[in-house]
């Protein structure tokens, strides 16, 4: 008989959300205030903003910023010098190429609130997407991240999209990897799978979302979230594209909260209230926890809506 550890090994946590039916939709939590820095993947660790190359001080800057609410996430492209650094800073919308013997100064720079001028730097002018493929984080986000990324970066390329595309370490959510981040939008996806890639950036050059895979708008809270995506499907099966404006929940206890959501179309407008509740799934949130076995996670969810005008 195989062992316990055997057959975890044969098992992905995003193969088995998704068997257990944990929903996609509000999960698309993220922090707004964000540094990126380019960093060779060979050389990450499993923290998302820590390589094992990077010395004392430079890790102990980083962890400063991250403790001050600054996300830090290492990024990768492939044929970058690993010695310059690309560093973005969101949600300033500036980019910045940084030597590694000036990293440690760039950083402290950013953290007193410092004027960043004399490292240049310049407006960020494509769109960033990013796309986890940490696989020592995860296993799940070298299997299916890096499917998903190359495809990503093949089709950007070959349709000379609007998007710099990068692999990112730990975005959150390893059970939906492929797991996807845009910037400046703050649109999160998950379970992109190759399939998905092409539509998905054909949508974001819209600039409307893809939703077989959307976890959601990070600037939104969970219950907004879940009430922006069924206001979308419901507008959709509706065949209207709409511009939407989502209120603020009012909420009912802990686990049920009402959103409003106004639509305004081409010739058309309306409002939608969307009652939202809380569900318990069986989950593991990473390949790490199948020894342990699933555990009891609440997750919101979209119950009802209802048109109020139109």
């Amino acid at each position: 008989m195989p062992s316990n550890r055997h057959a975890a090994s044969q098992r992905f946590c995003s193969v088995e959300g998704l068997r257990a039916g944990d929903p996609l939709a509000g999960t698309g939590t993220h922090a707004v205030s964000n540094l990126l820095i380019s960093w060779p993947r060979p050389k990450w660790s499993r923290s998302l903003r820590l390589a094992h190359d990077m010395g004392e001080d430079l890790t102990q800057r980083i962890e400063r910023l991250a403790a001050s609410g600054r996300r830090v996430n290492m990024i990768d492209q492939r044929g970058r010098s690993a010695c310059s650094h690309r560093i973005y800073l969101l949600p300033e919308g500036r980019y910045f190429d940084v030597e590694r013997s000036e990293l440690a100064d760039f950083l402290a720079a950013v953290e007193s609130g410092r004027d960043l001028a004399s490292w240049g730097g310049a407006p960020i002018r494509e769109t960033l997407l990013l796309c986890c493929t940490h696989g020592k984080k995860d296993k799940c986000c070298a299997k299916f991240g890096y499917a998903a990324y190359r495809e990503l970066a093949a089709t950007v390329k070959d349709r000379r999209l609007p998007f710099d595309v990068w692999e990112s370490s730990h975005l959150g959510g390893c059970r939906f990897s492929a797991s996807v981040m845009i910037f400046p939008t703050m649109r999160k996806y998950g379970r992109v799978a190759p399939e998905h890639v092409l539509p998905l950036l054909e949508h974001e050059v819209e600039g409307v979302p893809y939703l077989p895979c959307y976890r959601g708008n990070s600037r939104l809270s969970q219950p907004q979230q879940c009430a922006e995506i069924a206001a979308l499907v419901w507008l959709s099966e509706r065949k209207l594209t709409a511009s939407l404006v989502v209120g603020g929940e009012s909420m009912s206890g802990d686990d049920e909260a009402s959103v409003r959501v106004d639509w305004t179309a081409a010739h058309t407008s309306g409002t939608l209230i969307v009652e939202c509740g809380v569900i318990e799934v069986m989950r593991v949130d990473t390949c790490a926890d199948f020894d342990e076995g699933p555990t009891p996670s609440r997750c919101w969810v979209a119950n009802n809506i209802r048109s109020l005008i139109g």
